[in-house]
């Protein structure tokens, strides 16, 4: 079943049979888009992720969730430290190059902090993290990380919208 017309809503219950569906209707959501990254013993790995959200003030939490079939999952699955990095919309590149190879890093401005945590530069915002939480979710796992530090600079957001990347622009 596809979408068919604008004005006609498709309904359906999903199943796995349907999973396009669900992921088509997932995808009606606009967000943004960012590149998690942690230190491992095979050097600085990142992942482009768009499940990100802010969580709470005091402590200041924040969540994301990796897809456990993710060739990079293990990485992340117990990283006590890592950083989100919110993409400008200048940095669609970086974002399809994290979503190609994990080591995307070569050609990227970044530094490794003192947790060996890669920090890309020229961010949108960046919330360095320590674990805080994780909880199962399905095929993803939540992960809640307490913001140690943040950075954040003007620009327009590169976003997610129906499987194309855009962006916002401040008014």
């Amino acid at each position: 079943m596809t979408m068919q017309n604008a004005n006609h809503p498709v309904t359906f219950a999903p199943h796995t049979d349907n999973t396009r569906l669900l992921r088509d209707a997932f995808g009606r959501f606009a967000t943004g888009v960012t590149v998690v990254t942690t230190g491992s013993d095979d050097g600085p790995v990142g992942i482009t992720a768009n499940s990100f959200s802010s969580v709470s003030l005091d402590p200041p939490l924040v969540l994301w969730m990796p897809d456990k079939g993710s060739r990079r999952f293990r990485y992340f699955e117990t990283a006590e430290n890592y950083a989100i990095h919110v993409l400008s919309h200048h940095q669609a590149e970086v974002c399809n190059g994290f979503v190609r190879n994990a080591n995307a890093f070569d050609q990227l401005p970044h530094r490794i902090d003192e947790n060996g945590v890669p920090l890309l530069e020229h961010c949108l915002a960046r919330f360095e993290c320590k674990r805080f939480a994780a909880y199962e979710g399905g095929d993803h796992l939540i992960v809640l990380g307490q913001v140690m530090q943040a950075e954040m600079r003007h620009g327009e957001a590169l976003t997610f919208f129906a499987g194309k990347l855009g962006q916002i622009a401040p008014k």
